[in-house]
């Protein structure tokens, strides 16, 4: 902070909530210093509302912040006096990570659960759904719990639903050794270099090794580099990896990533997908095949994958879609070093704190707009256009439920004109489209005679398509949601996306992720939306995590006559 001479930016309210001023000159400066303790609640244009929250406050502890930092780091910013009921729950809820500590025992498959607080001892001990897992027991004068190795994940996630995030320092296996060494040089002649922020993120998850390290989650936008940070610290650890990812694609662009930045062989490198199961000492899966099973009360026949080799690092890419079936192997499977990679944290089902318990807590997090002002990312222009429904759509819109409205606002045929516009307007550009329902996405394929992926394309095809949009064979690609993870398009500058999944902040990021690769050339990113229908208002939501980040949207209200053929 280099001035006082206008008001500082930050407003801390006594119902956990901090209101924090855009047009102020420290509203960069206070953003990314609050950001790693709160999360970003509403963003309209002038304020700001961001919330202390148990989870947000344990991410804070276990990166290392303590209750006095937070507190400091709140005042450096404030415009007036800390509340003194945030000053006491800021202390008492970080008080808690820590309070529950996990350790190893002479025995290989038991683990000790303890705490020096009586009163959480005997709320722990009270609690009937743990009861089957934990034996009370007094181990060298002290009390705690004994509980088997297996059930250790079940109750990290049954504590923290409780309040009480556990310190795991039980130690990590070894798994079967790997040399994994990065190449020095890529294909292109060019050198293989590992970025400052990359280097970060892998010391954060392998801290000094010891306990309590060796597993976290990174936070870093689409097209920074998460890969090359699994490569790094696959690297570092030198042990068979097993990484889970979203789709085939997505397994192929890992396994080419492999072949290109280490030097493993591609006998080395396996695949576990729907075609394709071959386990090797660097296995490559997706969360698809791992929870299909025949039917609802049969057995997840391939969660053998994690038990029948010795894994010593597990590499969740895109850790915010983990499954909820796989939830219940990543209990198991806390013995084993994690990283979870992902551009948001955000769950649409409100499934973060699992994240946080079995997974592991986020470690690492940088800015998007930091990361872009540094030119690891591309700059992207963000924005939103507003259309009319046509007279006809108008009253059926009005009398339809919430789930109809939303679809007529999604369809609007006016949409397509937009499109057309757009693309006129970014000739030189690769371009996506993207959106959510696949009547509105052949009839613009067709309109735009462009190529079209949706789940129905079979993976080869996928694969031709977009290798030639790679090559620049064609500069119009039309899109599902298949493509909003985990899809290597480095060329794409323009994004329209014309419908998606209600008010998704998780869907907004991956897709504004498609376009920005770093590239010469700046990155635009249209959302064409329905005026005055509720798909305006799942907009609002869905633009939250990107302001977060720091960008900004501008709005542009069309005429229909204006782009009428």
């Amino acid at each position: 902070m280099t001035s006082t001479s206008f008001p500082k930016p930050l407003i801390v309210q006594g119902d956990q909530t901090m209101l924090l001023e855009v047009d102020n000159p420290l509203f960069e400066e206070a953003r990314g210093e609050i950001g790693p303790f709160s999360e970003l609640e509403k963003s309209p244009e002038h304020i700001h509302t961001y919330k202390l929250t148990p989870l947000s406050l344990w991410n804070a502890a276990s990166a290392g912040w303590t209750p006095d930092q937070v507190l400091q780091s709140m005042e450096r910013f404030s415009r007036y006096g800390i509340p003194e009921s945030i000053v006491f729950n800021v202390k008492e809820v970080m008080s808690r990570f820590g309070v529950l500590k996990l350790y190893g025992t002479a025995e290989p498959d038991t683990l000790w659960l303890t705490t020096t607080h009586n009163r959480v001892y005997r709320e722990i001990e009270a609690f009937k759904r743990l009861q089957k897992y934990l034996v009370p027991t007094l181990h060298e004068g002290e009390k705690g719990f004994t509980l088997n190795l297996m059930h250790r994940g079940t109750i990290k996630q049954e504590l923290i639903h409780l309040g009480f995030p556990v310190q795991d320092m039980a130690p990590l296996k070894e798994g079967d050794p790997l040399d994994i060494p990065l190449a020095e040089a890529l294909d292109d002649g060019t050198l293989l270099t590992i970025r400052d922020y990359q280097r970060e993120a892998v010391d954060s998850v392998l801290g000094n090794r010891g306990p309590g390290t060796g597993y976290g989650t990174v936070v870093l936008p689409c097209g920074s580099g998460k890969t090359v940070v699994g490569l790094a610290l696959m690297n570092k650890l030198a042990t068979h990896t097993l990484i889970l990812t979203t789709n085939v694609a997505a397994v192929h662009q890992w396994r080419e990533e492999l072949l290109e930045k280490t030097g493993l062989t591609a006998d080395q490198i396996g695949e576990y997908t729907g075609d394709t199961k071959n386990i090797r000492p660097v296995t490559i899966g997706t969360y698809q095949v791992l929870v299909w099973r025949k039917d609802k009360t049969s057995e997840y026949n391939h969660f053998k994958i994690f038990r029948e080799h010795n894994w010593g690092l597990i590499i969740y890419d895109e850790v915010h879609l983990l499954p909820a079936p796989v939830f219940r192997v990543t209990a198991e499977l806390q013995a084993v070093r994690r990283l979870g990679l992902t551009a948001t944290l955000v769950r649409e089902d409100g499934a973060e704190a699992d994240v946080f318990s079995l997974v592991g807590p986020k470690k690492y997090d940088v800015p998007w707009k930091q990361l872009e002002a540094k030119g690891w990312i591309a700059k992207a222009f963000c924005h939103e256009v507003r259309i009319d429904l046509p007279d006809d759509q108008k009253i059926p819109y009005a009398v339809a439920n919430m789930k109809d409205k939303f679809r007529i606002a999604s369809v609007n045929p006016l949409k397509e004109l937009i499109v057309l516009q757009l693309i006129e307007n970014h000739r030189e550009d690769s371009i996506l489209v993207i959106g959510q329902y696949l009547e509105q996405l052949d009839s613009i394929a067709k309109r735009l005679g462009a190529p079209i992926i949706t789940g129905k394309t079979p993976n080869p095809q996928r694969e031709l398509i977009y290798n030639d949009f790679r090559r620049g064979k064609i500069h119009v690609l039309v899109v599902s949601k298949v493509a909003n993870f985990a899809i290597n398009l480095p060329d794409a500058s323009v994004a329209i996306q014309i419908s998606g999944t209600f008010g998704s902040r998780q869907e907004e990021a991956q897709r504004l992720g498609r376009i920005l690769r770093p590239k010469e050339k700046n990155s635009y990113f249209y959302s064409v939306i329905s005026r005055f229908t509720n798909e305006e208002e799942y907009a609002v939501n869905r633009q939250k995590f990107l302001t977060e980040q720091g960008y900004k949207y501008t709005i542009d209200i069309y005429d229909p006559q204006e782009v009428a053929p």
